[in-house]
């Protein structure tokens, strides 16, 4: 393994951080078949640490429930791979099955659940896909002399390769439940789920979160600038546990 991979994955072997396609760790002794897959995480020499810890809210054979930080992303992309909450998670809580059921922006703190098992995986992530979970979350914006609560509906798209959602002429395919609370702070109750949503919708309503760096114009931000957080939190996950039938309700605890 370390002629054809090199000696840094045959390090990553022995550290237990290469997976077979069933989950299982390779060790020094597996013996592979021809054409088989592994999996490991490659290391960006130059990724930035992010400098938060990721508290776990709820944990048991099934899920684990975490407090997600801002700028830390949910799950391996781009330049962002070891520095992700699925990755510090599987080191730390040593569960190398773990898999986000839902996912939140990187710059979005709050509550984000995990599945422990392949076998109930599917189970949570349709009960999201389906719309089975209802999410508050809270943001900061101006205050405004706009009439609250209401209800924003648009047609959102979001393009590969472009920073920025948009929004466009056509059936609506995103709603957001906007109430204002009081001192700048809003209550948000997404009824869809197109990326960056919330913010959009803010952003059209002459209400951009605090701290966003994409809307409504695109900032440049350094990588290891963590002075200003976007102020999204997703504060609130309640639903119907599709596995026990238990009623779930988990809550962040950071302060906003």
């Amino acid at each position: 393994m370390a002629s054809r991979f090199g000696e840094g994955a045959a390090a990553k072997v022995l550290a237990g951080e290469v997976y077979c396609a069933d989950g299982t760790a390779v060790t020094a002794s597996t013996v592979l078949p021809p054409f088989s897959h592994v999996w490991l995480y490659r290391d960006l020499p130059d990724e930035v640490e992010v400098p938060f810890d990721v508290p776990v809210l709820y944990r048991d054979d099934d899920i684990v429930v975490v407090d997600k930080p801002h700028f830390l992303a949910t799950m391996p992309r781009g330049g962002h791979v070891a520095q992700t909450a699925l990755v510090r998670l599987r080191r730390s809580l040593e569960l190398p099955e773990l898999s986000p059921a839902h996912r939140l922006d990187r710059l979005t703190a709050g509550v984000l659940l995990f599945t422990v098992r392949p076998e109930v995986r599917g189970a949570y992530q349709t009960m999201f896909a389906r719309g089975g979970v209802r999410k508050t979350y809270l943001a900061r914006a101006a205050m405004s002399a706009l009439e609250f609560p209401r209800v924003v509906k648009s047609r959102i798209i979001k393009q590969r390769g472009r920073l920025q959602a948009y929004e466009e002429p056509g059936e609506p395919n995103a709603e957001t439940y906007v109430e204002y609370v009081g001192d700048g702070l809003y209550r948000l109750a997404p009824r869809t789920g197109r990326t960056h949503q919330l913010r959009v919708h803010m952003a059209s309503l002459g209400l951009p979160i605090l701290g966003d760096p994409l809307y409504p114009d695109v900032i440049e931000v350094a990588p290891d600038d963590f002075s200003t957080p976007l102020q999204l939190l997703a504060q609130r996950l309640e639903f119907d546990d599709p596995v026990s039938g238990v009623k779930r309700v988990f809550e962040s605890g950071r302060v906003f």
